[in-house]
């Protein structure tokens, strides 16, 4: 199945050869296990799956402290 270009590709990286380009993209992020700018642009730089997991966390756990304080 082929991959088309996006139109409007949400990576600041425009200097990258995949701008543009999800299926190469996505394969190199896989590749070097980081995800594209696209799917996490609050990274704050890193792009590992690790800073993804801990600002995940960090989100989920500010999330959960809102819903009990709103039960309380």
């Amino acid at each position: 199945m082929p991959c088309p270009n996006v139109k409007e590709c949400l990576c600041p990286k425009e200097s990258c050869p995949n701008h543009g380009q999800c299926c190469a993209c996505v394969k190199k992020h896989r590749d070097t296990d980081s995800l594209p700018f696209c799917l996490f642009p609050d990274n704050g730089g890193d792009k590992s799956n690790r800073n993804h997991y801990e600002v995940l966390k960090k989100r989920f756990e500010k999330n959960d402290t809102e819903i009990r304080g709103k039960m309380t």
